[in-house]
């Protein structure tokens, strides 16, 4: 089917705001030897938090955090391994299992507010943008994996994602690595979407069309 795309705006953001709810706050005010976080106020949790974290070293902290959000995941060795790594480079951007990385993401930019700056400064991008399939198509619900099909042919060639996974994105083939690659895609009418990624999977730079056409494929399933 084919699509007429159109990049609307790329913002480039240091956190994404709701990603930590007042439960998870209140959790890790618990963990950071806090236990008042329930009966305090809501909107006082998150400077709350921040004061809890900054009691304690950084590799502790961020070990306390990784262990709340990637416990089910990571064993206890790896935790300790990405606590330390983490105040040298961005893990969140060269952590292999790129499953993770969005969560990776989350956690260092939460302990680089709390350190003014000890961790380094990573960064996600938020892209608006339009699918409109053919006039007399009906537009369907794109999966993430389709999304990033669908862009290929607006991204530069030194692009991470066509660097990496250019068979997967340019060819009907499955591209199962895109439900890590995009955090969160949204739309409410299946033609007006955003979606929320690192900055180093795609920004501004890397879209080199703000409107282009491309064909979307049914995925041939290896056997």
């Amino acid at each position: 089917m084919n699509y007429q795309i159109i990049i609307k705006r790329v913002d480039t953001v240091n956190e994404l705001e709701g990603y930590w709810s007042d439960e998870d706050l209140i959790h890790l005010l618990e963990k950071f030897n806090y236990p008042d976080g329930a009966t305090a106020e809501k909107k006082n949790l998150p400077e709350l938090l921040e004061m809890a974290i900054s009691d304690y070293e950084p590799n502790e902290a961020a070990e306390i955090v990784l262990t709340y959000k990637l416990s089910e995941e990571l064993n206890e060795g790896q935790i300790q391994q990405i606590s330390h790594n983490m105040l040298i480079d961005k893990v969140c951007e060269e952590y292999p299992e790129i499953h993770l990385q969005g969560r990776l993401f989350h956690t260092n930019q939460l302990l680089f507010k709390a350190y003014n700056g000890k961790f380094p400064n990573a960064k996600a991008s938020v892209v608006h943008f339009s699918m409109t399939p053919d006039e007399d198509k009906t537009a369907k619900v794109l999966t993430k994996e389709n999304v990033l099909k669908l862009l290929n042919n607006g991204l530069s060639d030194r692009n991470l994602i066509k660097r990496l996974f250019d068979d997967q994105i340019s060819q009907n083939i499955p591209f199962p690595e895109a439900e890590g690659i995009i955090w969160e895609l949204k739309t409410d009418d299946n033609v007006n979407y955003t979606l929320v990624t690192s900055e180093n999977w795609i920004n501004n730079e890397d879209l080199i069309s703000s409107e282009f056409e491309s064909i979307l494929e049914e995925i041939i399933e290896e056997v």
